[in-house]
């Protein structure tokens, strides 16, 4: 399962005003190599709690409602629910295989688990926090992310050079939608309309039309980018390589700026106010704040050893 975890990364009680006033936003960060947890106070940018995980811990999904996190531990082939606001464990759901990605449906009621060895997309229900079916996709899906109607499931399928489109009500995949190489994270924008996939092997975001299920066009990125942000009309991308957050308008799908972060760049989300863009940077232990309007750096928190954030790990407050 070492295998996986190299590949990979290669490839509350309450709420604090920010500074604007605005009630700010807790960051679930997954620290892979320090098997934990951490919550970080988006307004007084300070880690707040610490939560023990254990099996290397990778994906994590926050559920709508804010009520829990769901986090991927490949090397213990588990998904560990965490209880957000008590900042506890709430149990853990034996997965098996190789849990990487994973997402939540809008309804909070069913979680979603790519196993990277089989193929597959494992169906929890979060009720009872128990597996209830699997759906085959491509080789080694990575990214999941689902339509905010709850009607879609896309898997980034890395190894196929291609994205699963999951039907939610049949549980069978209905198309397959070919990208660039390796895609690894995969965002659908607010409106459920398009998606992004970050392809680690070509350097390159695909820009997918659901409703069309193709590709309708590329942005060339930095190196090795990993996952995809969406906030005022622009689209954030973190490149692994270059130590940078590349930068594009999302109308044009042209390149607009890449701003320097930390080392080694992975998990990205904006904010929900859409003003600030949140990276964890693996090798330099950080989490990066990105102004999204002004496009550069403006704060920055310290981590635990190798943070991953992959996935949605912000949580509203209020």
């Amino acid at each position: 399962m070492r295998a996986l975890v190299l590949a990979a990364a290669l490839a509350a009680g309450f709420s604090h005003a920010g500074p604007d006033g605005a009630r700010a936003e807790e960051a679930f960060v997954t620290n892979q190599l320090s098997d934990d947890l951490m919550v970080m106070d988006l307004g007084t940018l300070r880690s707040i709690a610490t939560i023990p995980i254990g099996g290397k811990p990778a994906g994590v999904a926050v559920s709508a409602d804010g009520r829990f996190a769901y986090v991927t531990s490949p090397d213990a082939k588990a998904v560990t629910v965490v209880d957000a606001a008590a900042r506890q464990v709430a149990g853990r759901i034996e997965v098996g295989g190789g849990p990487l990605g994973i997402a939540v449906a809008p309804d909070g009621r069913t979680v979603y688990v790519a196993d990277w060895y089989a193929a597959a997309v494992r169906v929890i229900d979060a009720a009872s926090h128990s597996v209830t079916a699997s759906i085959a996709v491509g080789a080694s899906p990575s990214g999941l992310a689902v339509t905010p109607n709850g009607k879609l499931l896309l898997s980034a399928d890395r190894d196929d050079d291609s994205v699963s489109v999951v039907d939610i009500a049949t549980r069978q995949r209905k198309a397959v939608i070919k990208v660039g190489t390796r895609p690894f994270g995969v965002t659908i924008d607010a409106e459920g309309k398009r998606a992004y996939t970050a392809n680690v092997g070509s350097d390159d975001v695909s820009v997918i039309d659901i409703a069309e299920g193709r590709e309708i066009g590329r942005v060339k990125v930095g190196m090795r980018p990993y996952a995809v942000a969406l906030t005022l009309g622009r689209g954030f991308v973190t490149d692994q390589y270059g130590g940078t957050v590349s930068v594009f308008d999302v109308a044009s799908l042209k390149p607009m700026k890449r701003i320097n972060v930390g080392d080694y760049p992975e998990g990205i989300n904006a904010t929900a106010d859409g003003k600030r863009v949140i990276v964890a940077c693996w090798e330099s232990n950080t989490l990066s704040i990105i102004d999204a309007a002004e496009l550069k750096v403006v704060g920055e928190i310290k981590t635990g050893d190798g943070p991953r954030a992959f996935g949605a790990f912000l949580r509203r407050t209020e």
